[in-house]
């Protein structure tokens, strides 16, 4: 397959390009392989665009001052959520109130 690179169609190629597009909607645009757009814009030296960043999902941010329980209170998307904030038992995240519900032992088995 011949593919012939007018100087309307290399115009077309840059203006796409300018305008932001990726390669694969470059190429559905003028009728080509996204492999054939890349080619071209290699061939004729136009600059790489820095990928986009991605925004990242937006989260509450807490502040700590020193250690407390981080036992939650409601959903981290409403306004009024929250932490426990007692002092944590050594070495636990929560405090003793909380972590007696968090960390229950199995029951034994009577199994003998």
């Amino acid at each position: 397959m011949q593919i012939t690179w007018t100087q309307e169609r290399v115009e077309r190629l840059a203006q796409l390009f300018a305008e932001g597009l990726p390669t694969a909607e470059i190429g559905r645009r003028l009728g080509l392989t996204k492999n054939a757009v890349i080619g071209r814009l290699y061939r004729n030296s136009m600059t790489r665009r820095e990928p986009t960043l991605k925004v990242q999902p937006r989260r509450n941010v807490f502040e700590f001052a020193g250690p407390s329980c981080l036992w939650p209170f409601g959903h981290p998307d409403d306004a009024n959520f929250h932490f426990c904030g007692a002092r944590p038992e050594p070495g636990k995240p929560y405090c003793p109130e909380h972590a007696a519900i968090a960390y229950i032992r199995p029951k034994e088995s009577n199994a003998a």
